[in-house]
């Protein structure tokens, strides 16, 4: 079976748990990082059709993100509020020491029937571990510490006597109980550099990579897979790219929105983030890092999310997401201006599309077998 030939898409949306929104613009953009209007944001995904949310980690503030909820306990809130959705927690090795989290997760998991995974960042703001008293690693050192820190919180949640004697972590016999339910959480990680795939190549359930072309895109896969066969890994790492969805009736529409966007980009915040985070993207031997190609216009959304090109009629961007998913895209990671009222919107007029789309192609794959 083919790449594109999978289970149904999955869809995901970026929590907004950190202020600012997901555009360095003074567009409007009818968001909150508050809990009330995230627990709200909840329960309209979860009714239109999104299976996973991904809240997000800052600890200091920087680029319009002003005010930053603590991720894992936020995450658990928005649990609560659902009953479906499964939320992914974003953490930062080095401020969570893997048996903490490991705690903290398998806890959330007996709280909410298994609905809980982790996205390991390994960090690309280099002011914010200098703020907490973290030291800052060298790029593939950082990636290094992740994958001891994934091995970790597996080993931990999956043996009875877990020991450990790594480069970053130390464990002596030690029995964690309870462990997770309904099965181990799925981990998730991002980057694009040759460092980051192959520690998913290695480890990670889930590969995030930033916005991009499906050319661009299968190429990251492709690599991925041929790292997986060289590394011996027995299950296979599922693509989530990240997206900014602007859908509007007319194409037209959606594109004066995406104008309006760019040309209210505040020039002083998109440009200090492209200075940290290009120096962590070029920070990579081979400077392939995330954001070392991206433009001005690509850092306006802070991961790239116009490359994947979501923009325009419902009918424009259904076939858009099955171009990523021919790609190799396993999810697709939505952001939006107005995250309530755009999450509905998708939910009841791009979803089903998608659907559509996936029943034709799967009927054309039979009818050819």
């Amino acid at each position: 079976m083919s790449e594109g030939k999978r289970d149904p898409l999955k869809f995901a949306y970026w929590v907004p748990n950190v202020s600012g929104g997901l555009v360095i613009s003074s567009i409007e953009q009818r968001t909150h990082w508050g809990i009330d209007y995230n627990r709200k944001l909840a329960q309209i995904a979860e009714q239109s059709g999104f299976e996973y949310a991904l809240s997000q980690i800052r600890f200091t503030a920087g680029y319009g993100a002003d005010n930053q909820h603590e991720s894992v306990s936020f995450s658990h809130a928005l649990l609560a509020a659902t009953e479906k959705l499964r939320v992914i927690a974003a953490v930062l090795p080095g401020p969570w020491h893997p048996a903490l989290l490991a705690k903290q997760i398998a806890t959330i998991s007996h709280i909410t029937n298994g609905r809980v995974d982790v996205n390991v960042v390994s960090g690309w703001f280099r002011g914010e571990f200098s703020a907490i008293g973290e030291p800052w690693l060298d790029h593939d050192e950082r990636y290094r510490r992740s994958e001891e820190f994934i091995k970790a919180i597996r080993g931990i949640w999956t043996e009875d006597s877990y020991n450990l004697r790594g480069d970053f972590y130390r464990f002596s016999d030690y029995s964690m109980k309870p462990k997770p339910v309904g099965g181990i959480p799925q981990i998730f990680q991002g980057g694009s550099s040759r460092a980051a795939r192959d520690m998913a190549a290695r480890v990670s359930d889930w590969y995030f990579t930033n916005g991009n072309t499906p050319e661009g895109l299968k190429a990251q896969v492709d690599d991925i897979r041929t790292k997986e066969k060289a590394f011996g890994k027995t299950w296979r790492t599922r693509i989530g790219m990240n997206a900014f969805g602007i859908v509007r009736e007319t194409e037209a529409e959606a594109q004066a929105i995406l104008k309006e966007v760019i040309d209210k980009a505040i020039p002083e915040a998109v440009n200090g983030f492209k200075h940290e985070v290009q120096n962590a993207g070029n920070a990579s031997p081979e400077r392939e890092g995330n954001w070392a190609k991206s433009t001005f216009q690509d850092l306006v959304q802070y991961n790239d999310g116009f490359r994947s090109n979501l923009i325009g009629t419902p009918e424009q961007v259904a076939a858009r997401i099955i171009e990523h998913k021919r790609a190799g895209a396993d999810l697709i990671l939505m952001g939006f201006l107005h995250f309530q009222e755009e999450v509905e919107y998708f939910g009841k007029h791009v979803i089903p599309l998608v659907r559509e789309l996936e029943a034709q192609e799967n009927q054309a794959l039979q009818a050819a077998e």
